[in-house]
C-alpha cells in the first residue's frame, strides 16, 4: 500500500471523509482519493446508498459552509418574486434588478395594480419579461383576493398561485418559513444523478427519493449545498473532478478532468481557492477569474 493510500485509509476508518491540507502536499490528497476509488462499483444496497448519501451530505457541509439562498430578499413576498424572476436567469442578474423592484412594489397589492409597461421594463434584464410580468401581476391579485395579501405557508396553497410550482414553493417554504424542503433545480437534478442517489427523472419523484436518504431537518440546507457544489465544482459540461472533495464518493468521477491542475482551473466562486485547498490541490492553480461568473 502506498503512502497516500495509507493516509486516506487512516481518515476513512474514522468517519469515511477525506481531510485534506493537513500535513499533505497540495495535490497529493487528490491523487490519494483517485487511487482509493474502485475502478468498478459493485451493486449498492439501499442501506449502502443511504450511508453514502449521508457521507456526501457531511462532506458538502464541510465544503460549503457558506451555502445559502443566493436570491437577496426580505420576507416571503420578495422571495416569491425573486424566484419567479430567476427562471432562465442567473441569481446575480436577479439581484441586480430586485432592489428597485422591491422598493417600487413593496406589497402584493402593488403588484396586483402594477402598470404592465412599467413592470415589464423593470424586469426586462431577467428575460421572458412579458410572461414574468403576467405571473407577478396575477400573483399579486391572487394573494390579495385569497390570502389577504400574504404569502401562504402551505405547499398545497402555494402551488395554486401563478408562477409558483413545487420547486419555487419549496424555496419559499424552506427559506422564508423554515419548513424543510428539497429544491430540485437543474443543479440538484444533475448532481444526484451523477452520485447515483436516484434513477428517478420526474422532479417530484427525485424530491421524495432523495429526501428519504436524509433527515427531514436537513433538506433545505442540503439543497443549498448541492446547488453551491453544482455551480462551483460539479459543472454541467466539465466538472472539476480532480479538485472535488466528493471524488471518492462519486460513481461519476472522471467525467471531468482528473488532473488537479486542469480541474483547479474550473473551480468557481469567491471561495474557489479554499475549495482547492479542501481537495488537496495547490490554490495557486486557481485562476484569478474564478470568483467571476454565475450560472442559472
Amino acid at each position: 500500500m502506498s503512502a497516500p493510500r495509507r493516509r486516506l485509509a487512516g481518515v476513512s476508518a474514522r468517519d469515511d471523509s477525506v481531510e485534506t491540507g493537513v500535513g499533505v502536499a497540495p495535490g497529493e490528497a487528490t491523487r490519494a482519493i483517485r487511487a482509493a476509488r474502485p475502478t468498478r462499483r459493485t451493486v449498492e444496497s439501499e442501506l449502502g446508498r443511504k450511508r453514502r448519501a449521508r457521507r456526501i451530505g457531511r462532506m458538502l457541509t464541510e465544503t460549503h459552509p457558506d451555502a445559502h439562498c443566493e436570491l437577496n430578499h426580505q420576507g416571503p413576498l420578495q422571495l416569491a418574486v425573486a424566484t419567479i424572476l430567476s427562471a432562465q436567469c442567473t441569481d446575480q442578474r436577479v439581484n441586480e434588478v430586485t432592489p428597485k423592484l422591491f422598493a417600487r412594489y413593496p406589497t402584493a397589492a402593488d403588484y396586483a395594480g402594477a402598470d404592465r409597461a412599467e413592470l415589464e421594463e423593470m424586469i426586462r434584464p431577467t428575460g421572458f419579461f412579458r410572461n414574468k410580468t403576467n405571473s407577478l401581476i396575477n400573483l399579486g391579485q391572487q394573494l390579495v383576493e385569497r390570502y389577504d395579501g400574504q404569502v401562504p405557508r402551505r405547499m398545497a396553497d402555494l402551488v395554486t398561485l401563478p408562477g409558483i410550482g413545487r420547486k419555487t414553493a419549496n424555496v419559499i417554504l424552506g427559506n422564508a418559513f423554515g419548513v424543510p424542503g428539497i429544491t430540485v433545480d437543474t443543479h440538484f437534478d444533475r448532481l444526484v444523478h451523477r452520485w447515483e442517489l436516484t434513477t428517478e427523472t420526474d422532479p417530484v419523484k427525485i424530491e421524495h427519493a432523495v429526501g428519504a436518504l436524509f433527515e427531514r431537518r436537513d433538506w433545505t440546507m442540503l439543497s443549498h449545498r448541492v446547488i453551491f457544489h453544482g455551480r462551483r465544482v460539479c459543472h454541467a459540461r466539465k466538472p472539476a473532478c480532480g479538485a472535488c472533495t466528493l471524488a471518492r464518493l462519486c460513481p461519476s468521477y472522471g467525467i471531468g478532468p482528473t488532473d488537479p491542475a486542469a480541474a483547479a482551473k474550473l473551480l468557481k466562486g469567491p471561495r474557489a481557492r479554499e475549495l482547492a485547498v479542501q481537495a488537496g490541490v495547490d490554490p495557486d492553480l486557481v485562476p484569478a477569474t474564478a470568483a467571476v461568473g454565475d450560472t442559472p
